[in-house]
């Protein structure tokens, strides 16, 4: 196979891993040692290899963590050809371990609907504080205009029976 750039390269196999059931970690870059721009790339599962070891750390009081690379050989290399197309040139396609199965793909996918449903709740929960809030500004400018209306009634009726006190 062969792409027109490294992202093309790189999205293609991100994609080819979701769609199989694991994550892809970027691994090895070689450069160009007059200009300094890529010239290959491998990609490879998540699990790919193993840990570096983590002896001889300076910090002693932390725990170590426990590794998700399991070994496992699946890797892409892509080359940059001459005709700056990006060439697979070496592919391992097997595992050594589950790949994300239909449970984990659902609980992921639950999980993103969950999130969505979250944010609108967001969005609903900021549209309706403003609409309470405009409601609020309306009913106090209404409540002031209605004592206006108040005051100017008492007013007139107080002048009406001064008037027919008069009489």
């Amino acid at each position: 196979m062969e792409f027109e750039s490294e992202d093309d390269a790189r999205n293609f196999y991100v994609e080819y891993a979701r769609r199989v059931g694991f994550f892809v970690r970027v691994m090895q870059r070689r450069r160009s040692g007059v200009d300094g721009r890529t010239l290959a790339r491998r990609l490879g599962c998540n699990k790919q290899g193993f840990s570096p070891n983590n002896k001889g750390r300076l910090v002693q009081d932390k725990k170590p963590r426990s590794s998700a690379r399991e070994g496992c050989k699946a890797t892409i290399l892509v080359k940059l050809e001459k005709s700056g197309k990006w060439v697979v040139t070496r592919f391992e396609k097997e595992h050594n371990h589950p790949l994300v199965g239909d449970k984990d793909k659902k609980i992921e996918e639950l999980t993103k609907e969950l999130d969505l449903q979250d944010h609108l709740c967001s969005v609903y929960k900021e549209k309706l504080l403003s609409f309470i809030k405009s409601v609020e500004d309306q009913t106090e400018e209404w409540s002031s205009k209605i004592q206006v209306i108040v005051d100017n009634v008492r007013k007139v009726e107080s002048e009406v029976q001064k008037q027919s006190h008069t009489r």
